[in-house]
């Protein structure tokens, strides 16, 4: 039995929300305010103990808006749904234990094995009506005491109108959401329900249910879930003792086992303990309790009272443990020693074994643990470094597999199903792809999830398997980040990659308003095969810039065979690009069209109305693709490069001279000074080691009297053209 999908409405930012499981381990990644601890958040408001705990600020801003549409405005549009809801989608076989689950069951279709249940903090017609009434009568009275405040103001002060009556503007607007939040759960109420499921349709049907609001059906053997939380209590303060803490939680959830020797010796060793204090006590308390005994009553006897030891095995660990490291062979150091990383990844084991063993329900042998067990942990990296990161993940899934198949102490068997959120590039890159769940941001309130797996299928349906395959090991080798940026720069080589950031740093100086470094953007080293990141671009959803060369080229006829061969820009016989990103992504090839392109007209967005989608120019896209363009230099002449070397070549051919003692790996040095050589032959003749060259422009770079870095040479303008374009939000 698993828990095969989950969908939430009206949550935060899960305005419309569905999220695929899998059978054993799911990792959520995703940028921050996407939504990851909102999900945690909805489960523990329905499945755990917090269900009286909802708020104004967990329901949809969309929604909020609409409700006061209705209330305070009078709109008459239905809401659907009228509040927060919650659905489980369950998955059950045939080898399964239907005990839980059988009342649950509406649907006597054998091949129907989908059951949802959902839940539901809504507001029924009954309620809608008497908010709306208690509306109109708290309105009323809120608006005479601000027109009476307003009044006596203005008797005071004639001269604060304006300000009163702005005062009063912002009161009235936000009267609706002030009568909200005083008091939604008299308007609220919380369902459960079983929805009919459409096998055909693979589709819930909320107008056919069983509410099982009222019936004695426990749930909490159906599904057991537990979250491990980012906000743990983790601190290397000398006072905080978390793990001396989680030892004495570990042990009261062990003590009940059956057959535990360790926990039989404690017990006794306690006993034994009590008896020696017992006597000890008596002497140490002799005075002050025969002193008690002179106040007692007429009766001997009546006021004698004794001090014996009554240790408990939860207190004495609850107090009285402490988690020490060993330093060496001779020392051991208190937990507040050592790095919080350490602390925190052993609180996690920690807190996972307190978990296992309460999902294995060991403490109640007589009861078998629950049909879906749901663990979520919740961004395990924190104040770890990256090979911590790597060890964590790699080991998790074996720790709980081997759990909940009985192979840890206990022996036994449990279904277990593990939900991990990171904002981790090392936790996504050391995980299986088909486990990661993406969170975007889809519009300002709301958020999705996508599947991994399903961009697979993208590609492979286009018959580009070996390009996923390779988006796959690049993405896990190189650039996890991905998935974690606003923003991304796609470049061709090492030039580039090595000068960007200088160039985004010479940028920034000129552009103080939003700078570039100070946004989340990822560079990746693509070679000349950004295409292949197409669908990879449009699934995650950022917005990104293509640094590419405009790649010249001419047709020729050799041996009665016509082929493409590059050239310079301004050969007579130029006529195409052998640039196969831009072939791709604009679908054509002829020079002129490049040529008279914008930055607008660069700017793209892929069309899924045509089969199959295709990227078209949109001034609104969320991917520019930039090349070289024509420019003029300090001395006037204009130029059209083919690659980022001639174009660097053409602007900063005096810097290069000035400091040609620094640029040790250009050949031929001297023809940077040899008028005759334009920068297209310059680039072709000079350069050697294209990652030297740009490390010896960073070293030959200066910094100006205005304390601006890199002021000795000039960025190229189409990759200006393209960071003033990615800058934008």
């Amino acid at each position: 039995m698993k828990l095969k999908k989950i969908k939430v409405r009206n949550f935060r930012l899960l305005k419309d929300f569905g999220m695929d499981l899998e059978d054993i381990l799911s990792l959520v990644i995703g940028k921050n305010n996407t939504g990851k601890t909102s999900l945690v958040a909805v489960l523990q408001r329905f499945l755990g103990e917090k269900t009286k705990d909802f708020s104004c600020d967990d329901f949809n801003i969309d929604f909020q808006k609409d409700l006061r549409a209705i209330i305070e405005d009078g709109e008459s549009f239905v809401l659907d749904p009228p509040g927060i809801t919650l659905k489980l989608f369950i998955e059950y076989k045939d080898a399964d234990d239907l005990t839980n689950i059988s009342q649950l069951l509406v649907d006597l279709d054998p091949d129907n094995r989908i059951v949802v249940l959902a839940f539901e903090y809504i507001l029924t017609d009954d309620k809608l009506a008497l908010l709306h009434a208690d509306f109109v009568t708290y309105k009323a009275e809120r608006v005479l005491k601000i027109e009476q405040k307003i009044k006596v103001a203005l008797s005071e002060d004639s001269m604060q109108k304006e300000v009163l009556e702005t005062v009063r503007k912002q009161k009235l607007k936000t009267m609706f959401f002030d009568f909200f939040k005083a008091g939604i759960h008299k308007y609220f109420d919380l369902r459960k329900k079983i929805l009919w499921y459409d096998k055909d349709l693979e589709q819930e049907d909320d107008t056919q249910f069983t509410d099982i609001t009222t019936e004695n059906i426990k749930l909490d053997r159906l599904i057991n879930f537990k979250v491990i939380s980012a906000r743990r209590d983790v601190s290397n303060k000398d006072s905080d003792k978390t793990l001396s803490s989680l030892s004495s939680q570990y042990y009261e959830k062990r003590e009940n086992m059956v057959g535990t020797d360790a926990v039989k010796r404690f017990k006794d060793a306690i006993t034994n303990s009590d008896e020696e204090l017992d006597q000890i006590y008596e002497l140490l308390f002799e005075k002050v309790l025969s002193t008690v005994e002179k106040f007692g009553g007429t009766k001997k006897g009546d006021s004698v009272i004794k001090i014996i030891s009554t240790l408990q095995q939860r207190n004495l660990l609850r107090g009285n443990t402490t988690v020490m490291y060993d330093h060496h062979e001779e020392h051991s150091l208190p937990e507040s020693y050592n790095g919080l990383g350490y602390m925190n990844l052993i609180g996690m084991i920690f807190e996972i074994e307190v978990m296992l063993t309460d999902f294995r329900r060991e403490q109640f042998p007589e009861e078998q643990p629950a049909d879906i067990n749901l663990l979520f942990i919740e961004e395990p990296e924190a104040h770890t470094h990256p090979q911590m990161q790597y060890v964590f993940i790699k080991n998790i899934k074996s720790i709980l597999h081997n759990a909940s198949m009985g192979k840890d102490d206990g022996g036994r068997q449990f279904n277990l199903q593990s939900v991990i959120t990171t904002h981790s590039s090392h936790i996504a890159a050391e995980s299986r792809f088909n486990d990661i769940k993406y969170f975007y941001r889809k519009d300002l309130n709301a958020v999705i999830a996508k599947n991994l797996s399903d961009l697979e299928k993208e590609y492979t349906k286009d018959g580009q398997r070996e390009n996923f395959r390779f988006l796959k090991q690049y993405l896990t080798l190189n650039r996890a980040e991905l998935f974690f940026a606003d923003k991304a720069i796609f470049i061709e080589g090492d030039t580039e990659r090595i000068l960007l950031p200088a160039m985004m740093k010479k940028f920034d100086q000129e552009h103080i308003d939003n700078p570039l470094l100070s946004q989340n953007i990822s560079i990746c080293e693509v070679g000349a095969y950004s295409h292949i990141f197409e669908r990879f671009i449009h699934f995650i959803g950022v917005k990104s810039l293509i640094v590419t060369d405009l790649d010249a080229g001419k047709k020729i006829t050799d041996d009665e065979k016509t082929k493409t061969v590059g050239c310079a820009p301004d050969d007579p016989q130029v006529s195409v690009t052998t640039n196969a990103s831009l072939a791709f992504f604009h679908g054509r090839n002829d020079i002129t069209y490049f040529l008279g392109l914008t930055i607008q007209t660069k700017s793209m967005l892929k069309d899924h109305n045509v089969d199959p989608p295709v990227w078209k120019t949109d001034p609104d896209g969320h991917l520019a693709i930039v090349h070289q363009v024509k420019e003029t230099n300090a001395d006037g002449k204009e130029n059209l490069a083919r690659s980022f070397e001639d174009a660097f070549f053409h602007l900063n051919r005096k810097f290069i001279t000035d400091n040609k003692t620094g640029f040790k790996s250009l050949k031929h040095i001297k023809y940077f000074e040899d008028a005759a050589k334009n920068s297209y032959e310059l680039a072709e003749a000079c350069i050697d080691k294209k990652p030297s060259f740009a490390i010896e422009v960073l070293l030959n770079s200066q910094t100006n009297s205005d304390d601006k870095e890199f002021s000795n040479w000039q960025t190229p303008k189409y990759i200006r053209e393209g960071l003033e374009w990615l800058k934008e939000n």
